[in-house]
């Protein structure tokens, strides 16, 4: 089958020719539909230092992906062949306190597809039944690609009561945009998203409408002054990474506000923690998805009338994967989708 290889330890990704997985009584195998390009693949693709540090040579990547079921394992009842499907891309262990209690996004074992195992860049991938998610009818292969970021986007909206609520976002990448388009649907009053991109912050307003958006150099204390929020958002969604993020949502929440950060930093930086103490903050870490309630939710939220289509910007067949890796390291650009269907 063919795959996108990390077949050597520099820049660039590889199409080649691969074996198609071999699965387990409790595996299954799905034949790819789509696949969408994750900020991770980025940082595999261009081979930085956490790339380096993580990912083993080779490696098929890639863990944002519709497809639909064309083997199963012979412990797997509860799916059928031909089934359209997408799943969870961290594979857990069973054995810790937080897994045998449910909890399993908090498994210390966890592994990630296209990570840590061979990913869905590929015309098949291998996923633990556990993971997989059958998709309704009204959720289409596209939509169904780009899932896995759309959880991240509700997992951080979720975290704190928003009904009612002003919102104050710092970051319009795709998965900051998404969280805007949750907040508004989930039922926040106003929700503010910043970035010094003026491309993204337009893709904001087409993808979440009713959003707020403005440029990290422009007076965000007015615009707060001119919707009534004197005292400042209630919610914060970090969502860039960036030192300056941080910093800017501690000095424009309310007292007692709650943060939520998803954003990863490149590197350690400097806080004023005696900040977030004397406004007595919440910041609360968001990694993944809580599985499998973040799955339910978005899918409900998507039939329900949730639309973040508009984020996906582009559109490539697998083989022209290099076009699409540097448009999105050029920037500006929302969710990549590639096509893996006949031809691709």
């Amino acid at each position: 089958m063919k795959a996108l290889v990390k077949a050597e330890a520099r820049p660039g990704l590889w199409m080649q020719q691969v074996p198609i997985p071999e699965i387990g009584p409790d595996d299954v195998l799905v034949k790819v539909t789509k696949t969408g390009i994750c900020g991770t693949d980025l940082h595999i693709y261009k081979w930085d230092d956490w790339a380096r540090s993580v990912i083993p040579v080779p490696m098929t990547v890639g863990h944002e992906y519709s497809g639909t079921v064309a083997e199963l394992g012979e412990n797997v009842r509860h799916l059928k062949i031909g089934q359209r499907v997408s799943g969870e891309g961290h594979v857990i262990g069973f054995k810790s306190r937080a897994s045998r209690a449910g909890r399993f996004h908090l498994d210390p074992e966890t592994r990630g597809v296209g990570v840590n195992l061979p990913g869905a860049f590929a015309e098949y991938v291998k996923i633990p039944a556990f993971n997989i998610v059958p998709l309704p009818d009204t959720v289409d292969d596209e939509l169904a690609a780009i899932l896995d970021p759309l959880g991240n986007a509700v997992h951080i909206a979720l975290a704190f009561d928003l009904v009612g609520e002003d919102v104050l976002i710092t970051g319009a990448g795709p998965i900051g945009i998404m969280s805007a388009a949750v907040a508004r649907h989930v039922g926040a009053r106003h929700v503010v998203i910043t970035d010094p991109n003026d491309n993204r912050l337009d893709l904001a307003k087409k993808t979440a409408p009713g959003v707020i958006t403005i440029n990290t150099a422009g007076d965000l204390q007015a615009l707060a002054n001119g919707l009534g929020m004197s005292e400042g958002f209630d919610v914060g969604f970090e969502m860039s990474g960036a030192p300056a993020a941080l910093s800017t949502l501690t000095e424009h929440l309310v007292m007692g506000g709650k943060i939520a950060m998803l954003g990863l930093p490149s590197k350690p930086f400097e806080y004023d923690f005696a900040r977030l103490v004397l406004k007595m903050l919440t910041l609360k870490g968001i990694y993944g998805r809580e599985m499998f309630e973040t799955w339910h939710k978005m899918l409900a939220m998507l039939q329900s009338g949730l639309d973040i289509r508009p984020v996906i910007t582009n559109r490539f067949p697998a083989d022209q994967f290099d076009a699409a890796f540097q448009s999105a390291i050029q920037g500006g650009a929302g969710k990549i989708v590639l096509d893996w269907g006949e031809g691709a």
